[in-house]
């Protein structure tokens, strides 16, 4: 019972905090150190009382621990934002060293879109009613990055049903 129990919340508070992680960096370009922090002690209490087990937890962290240091190179050349490098690597804890690589791919197509959107998107002269919005100015603003973390969390959405989470619901 309690393995079941702690599989539904892991469940749902990963689904939520990877979601509220997307939208608020579509708003503030920010992903919160806090967040992150929340998802990677929800993960060392919640994996092991699931019922996740030792090689699992294990080959997660190592793989996260992975992409993390590939994630933080590429924050240091300019090529993501830090929120981004620290929540992709949670993403792949998460959902486990199986589907890393799925994940990741799904992230690049998803993000590529995004970025195809962006660059029309700020193409157009932003409407006056957003213009108003400084979430949506700062989005329209073309010196303003790409928002990853709303590729990061659809992704994540769509493989979650596929991870050692949803297998330990049934």
């Amino acid at each position: 019972m309690i393995s079941t129990s702690a599989a539904w919340l892991a469940f749902f508070l990963f689904a939520g905090l990877v979601t509220y992680a997307g939208v608020r960096d579509v708003a503030t370009m920010t992903i919160s150190n806090r967040l992150v922090g929340v998802l990677a002690v929800a993960y060392a209490v919640l994996a092991p009382a699931a019922g996740v087990d030792l090689t699992t937890i294990s080959s997660s962290v190592l793989v996260a621990s992975g992409v993390l240091v590939c994630t933080f190179t590429f924050f240091a050349f300019g090529w993501i934002g830090g929120g981004d490098a620290k929540l992709l690597p949670m993403a792949v804890l998460w959902l486990g060293a199986d589907l890393a690589l799925p994940f990741l791919l799904h992230v690049s197509v998803i993000g590529a879109a995004l970025t195809v959107a962006l660059i029309q998107f700020r193409r157009v002269p932003l409407p006056i009613a957003l213009k108003k919005r400084a979430w949506s100015s700062r989005l329209h603003a073309r010196e303003t990055g790409i928002p990853y973390g709303a590729a990061i969390a659809p992704a994540a959405l769509l493989l979650l049903p596929q991870s050692h989470w949803f297998s330990a619901l049934l």
